[in-house]
């Protein structure tokens, strides 16, 4: 028995997804007259304070030095900034991220409320439209008075002091900053004290790795709803579960919307089967295990979940997270840079990602169990004995979600006062957001090991019958959200006898990441229910 589509829920475009998809290669950022006569009004009323009163960093030196005067030459005291804060280790933030965090400073910066300086913003808005992305190292920032480490390292790239990527055969190379600022004609950066301090001060790094990581959970979330689907079918199972009537009583939106994508793909499932039995030989039982039965449950609370967090990191970004900030003609000194909505977002994905990595990693254990995968052999193998299947995948996937729960502890669990007590109360945001998006990876890893074992369940089912639905080949619109169990079916060798399967899960997590990611982008296009509709992002 199959379940029909119904009109429930679907998704709606994000304001993650939009966001994100302002910094992409090819964007620009181009200062509007209104934005820059903000800016240039802000300058004017903070030189202008400036003369009569204190004022941090500018007057006044950096953190628990603020009671002592800063030098008089801004310049000097801008690179004297940037200078001891450069001081970040370890493997760099991905490029992307670090093009979506310079954006996010700039973007800032236009709502007249830090003082920068206009012709900095220009020359920093220039070098980004021509893709020039400054290497930053992930490691070393408290996310507390903003993510000061990791802004140093970009802000002396700007200035042709650091490192910045380039282009070089074809690969992306890490070259010094000055190279890479000539290699494109551009100028560099000359940092004053109050542009220097706007750009450092503030949660871009942080929030841009957020970012990132929220539309990959996103992703993340539909596969491991698709996946369900087609399990499923391929069992036979009681599709109750699933039900919309059953999801509606409950009242959460992201359940039914999750149990939505669940029906979908058994019905695709169902309609490229046309003529075949496509179920395991065991009869099944009323009730499936919890991984399979209670799927659109967990799926749809992490689909809520990211609903509210990604609403959070939105306000951030369209947000000022400086210090201290212009409001009418007044300067406020306060604590905006504070990551603290960034860090309890990331730790909310770092809770949201194992949900999904563990469900994941229990539905592979059903397929591979003859107990539940409808009597086809233990670990899906051809001749158990001789072949060992799918054994290895599945103990590298149990590695993976015990590796991925030991980077899962709150980072704000675990702060420690520092600069002479000044940054007494640290969020660690950025700290969190690195350990979400190892746990994402090895999220990727375990379910694209569960896409291999159930096109394998497929094959042995089906008699490596396509069962893609309509967009198969077989009629339909050929939209790729129908074809890809097909396209799986078809191009993934039948796992006759034991081979070396490392190489095709990475293939595999980085197809279906792509696939799923577009899929976001097509959901709820045309969805007319706005009432029951939302965003899982």
């Amino acid at each position: 028995m199959t379940t029909e589509p119904t009109d429930a829920p679907h998704e709606l475009p994000c304001p993650v997804g939009e966001l994100l998809a302002h910094t992409v290669p090819g964007g620009k950022l181009v200062l509007t007259r209104d934005e820059e006569q903000r800016m240039r009004a802000s300058a004017s009323a903070l030189a202008r304070i400036a003369k009569d009163r204190p004022v941090y960093g500018l007057t006044r030196g950096f953190g628990p030095l603020a009671e002592y005067a800063a030098d008089e030459d801004p310049r000097e005291q801008g690179l004297g900034l940037l200078d001891h804060l450069t001081a970040g280790q370890g493997a760099p933030l991905p490029r992307d991220v670090v093009r979506t965090m310079v954006w996010l400073r700039l973007r800032g910066m236009t709502q007249g409320h830090s003082a920068v300086d206009v012709e900095v913003w220009q020359t920093l808005a220039e070098q980004w439209n021509h893709g020039l992305t400054p290497v930053v190292p992930q490691e070393g920032s408290l996310s507390a008075s903003g993510d000061l480490v990791p802004l140093a390292h970009a802000a002396q790239a700007a200035a042709g002091r650091g490192e910045a990527w380039l282009e070089l055969g074809g690969e992306q190379r890490r070259v010094p900053a000055a190279e890479a600022l000539a290699a494109n004609g551009l100028p560099a950066v000359r940092w004053d004290a109050r542009s220097a301090l706007a750009f450092a001060n503030g949660s871009g790094a942080s929030l841009a790795r957020a970012l990132h990581n929220h539309v990959r959970l996103a992703a993340l979330a539909r596969a491991l709803a698709s996946v369900t689907g087609r399990t499923a079918a391929l069992l036979g199972c009681n599709t109750e579960a699933y039900a919309d009537a059953l999801s509606a009583v409950r009242g959460h939106h992201g359940q039914r919307v999750a149990a939505a994508l669940v029906r979908e793909e058994m019905h695709r499932s169902a309609a490229g089967s046309a003529g075949q039995d496509g179920t395991g030989t065991a009869p099944r039982r009323l009730q499936e295990p919890y991984s399979l039965r209670c799927a659109p449950q967990v799926v749809g609370a992490v689909l809520d979940q990211l609903a509210a967090q990604g609403r959070i990191l939105a306000a951030e970004a369209e947000g000022c997270t400086d210090n201290p900030v212009l409001v009418d003609d007044d300067v406020l000194h306060g604590g905006n840079f504070h990551a603290a909505p960034v860090g309890l977002a990331s730790e909310q994905h770092a809770l949201c990602v194992h949900q999904l990595a563990y469900l994941a990693e229990r539905q592979l254990a059903l397929v591979l169990d003859p107990q539940h995968n409808g009597g086809q052999p233990p670990l899906l193998a051809e001749r158990p004995g001789r072949d060992s299947g799918f054994a290895g995948v599945q103990i590298a996937a149990t590695a993976h979600l015990g590796a991925l729960r030991q980077r899962g502890y709150p980072a704000s669990f675990t702060p420690v006062p520092t600069n002479l007590d000044n940054q007494d109360h640290v969020p660690l945001a950025l700290n969190s957001a690195n350990a979400v998006a190892e746990m994402t990876e090895r999220a990727w890893w375990i379910v694209s090991s569960l896409f291999l074992a159930v096109t394998r369940l497929g094959h042995l089912t089906r008699g490596g019958a396509g069962a893609g639905g309509p967009g198969d080949g077989r009629g339909g619109d050929g939209r790729g959200a129908d074809s890809l169990w097909a396209e799986l079916a078809r191009d993934w060798p039948p796992l006759t006898r034991d081979r070396p399967l490392a190489h095709e899960v990475a293939a595999m997590a980085g197809r279906i990441e792509a696939h799923y990611s577009r899929a976001g982008e097509r959901h709820g296009a045309n969805d007319e229910d706005q009432e029951y509709t939302r965003c899982p992002a």
